[in-house]
């Protein structure tokens, strides 16, 4: 029987970023109907972690939009780490996991200090490509905060999106760099279109996002691999094959702008396949 992880997403802030990513619906920039919210309340975040915790989920992720936890958003930093020492609190056996954006290595250390166990934050693609889906920062700016996330001792996990337009070269050359900071656990996310966003791709095919999971697995041997946004859409009846091609971790509920699978109907499908879930962390 394979044990494999499962992590939920709590959008404690969406919509309103500055930045110009052109695979996401909540950049300012772009038009989108999504629903916009300010920092979330810690009672509402919790009873969240609490209903993740009964789906048999391990991680728990803390996102908020925007650019970061730089040094005007000490509110955040603050909010972070208030939240996740509620959560070690009322849920221990709970892996919390931050997803902020840019942050320097003193914001980190805070929110690891209060039990924030792993920093999320996706280097998305190569640092060749980078430039062509996003200007308002960089992609060394990204690869920087993993950095601090290490210097600040929190597990790393950090991966990225599919079918943005990259070349295979693109995806060798962005595997390698995660390669150099060797994470803990890595998301990968294939894009679905929107017709708000720049980005005009068509989907990827089913045997292709299969092999994306393998290349990366080959690649990454010693890295956890999360299945995150796009699964249901680009794989159908056929999602749960990614545990046959290296997976061994899987987002599940909703996503930051887009629904997901019913958490009791991923739940139920993978039990029936015989995966147990993860209780505890090594």
């Amino acid at each position: 029987m394979k044990t494999i992880m499962l992590c939920a997403i709590c959008s404690v802030s969406s919509g309103n970023c500055s930045e110009d990513c052109g695979y996401c619906t909540q950049s300012a920039k772009i038009k989108t109907d999504i629903e916009i919210c300010s920092l979330k309340s810690t009672e509402q975040v919790v009873a969240e972690a609490k209903m993740a915790a009964k789906n048999h989920a391990l991680g728990f992720c803390l996102v908020t939009s925007g650019r970061g936890l730089g040094k005007l958003e000490g509110k955040k930093v603050e909010f972070i780490a208030r939240t996740a020492r509620q959560i070690k609190k009322e849920i221990p056996g709970l892996m919390i996991i931050a997803c902020n954006g840019e942050a320097s290595y003193e914001a980190l250390k805070e929110i690891k200090d209060a039990g924030v166990f792993s920093y999320n934050h996706n280097l998305e693609t190569s640092r060749e490509f980078f430039p062509k889906i996003c200007t308002t920062h960089s992609w060394d700016d990204r690869f920087q905060t993993n950095l601090n996330a290490k210097r600040a001792s929190l597990m790393l996990c950090t991966g990225g999106i599919y079918g943005l337009g990259e070349s295979n070269e693109d995806r060798i050359s962005f595997r390698n760099s995660l390669k150099e900071l060797e994470p803990f656990s890595s998301p990968i996310n294939f894009f679905i279109p929107h017709p708000a966003l720049p980005v005009k791709q068509p989907m990827l095919s089913v045997q292709e996002a299969l092999k994306i999971v393998r290349d990366t697995k080959e690649a990454l041997p010693n890295t956890r691999i999360m299945i995150a946004g796009g699964r249901e859409k680009i794989l159908g009846d056929r999602q749960y094959e990614v545990f046959d091609h290296g997976a061994e971790a899987l987002v599940i509920g909703d996503y930051l702008t887009t629904k997901g699978e019913i958490a009791s109907r991923d739940i139920e499908e993978l039990k029936k396949r015989g995966f147990k879930f993860a209780s505890i962390c090594h």
